[in-house]
């Protein structure tokens, strides 16, 4: 099995939690062309009437601008891992045991399945729970 996990340089805003409260955000980029893979949205849990939206990449000078427009701006984070690779039955379950068993936190997981290959993005607490993660992804494909 062959595996890849990279780091997202995610985009970051907050957006009204109302009908078109997301939409108005992504207005600008999808007319600069923007080609975005990652798009995460989220009630804010201690703002009532608020969201979070999360994206990446932003990549070019006309997104860039379409970002800000947007009033988004590059967070740190949350660290998100883009993972993808050659898909087995179980592998989603054998892969959060071993990053469970190296005491690792899941701030979030979403991952497809498509034509034998998956596609997935993983938020870490950390930086450095992310760098684990990537050692026991690459340590599970090698078996």
């Amino acid at each position: 099995m062959a595996f890849k996990m990279t780091r997202v340089h995610v985009y970051h805003t907050e957006v009204s939690d109302a009908p078109g409260g997301i939409a108005a955000k992504l207005k600008p980029l999808a007319e600069a062309g923007t080609h975005l893979e990652y798009v995460y949205s989220q009630r804010s849990a201690t703002k009532p009437g608020v969201g979070d939206l999360y994206l990446a990449p932003v990549l070019g000078h006309n997104a860039k601008d379409a970002a800000k427009a947007s009033g988004m701006h590059e967070v740190q984070e949350p660290i998100v891992m883009r993972v993808e690779g050659d898909d087995k039955a179980g592998l989603s379950g054998k892969l959060t045991i071993a990053w469970e068993t190296a005491g690792l936190n899941l701030h979030s997981m979403m991952m497809a399945a498509v034509a034998g290959k998956f596609i997935g993005y993983v938020t870490f607490d950390t930086a450095d729970d992310a760098n684990k993660a990537a050692i026991i992804l690459s340590e599970l494909g090698a078996k």
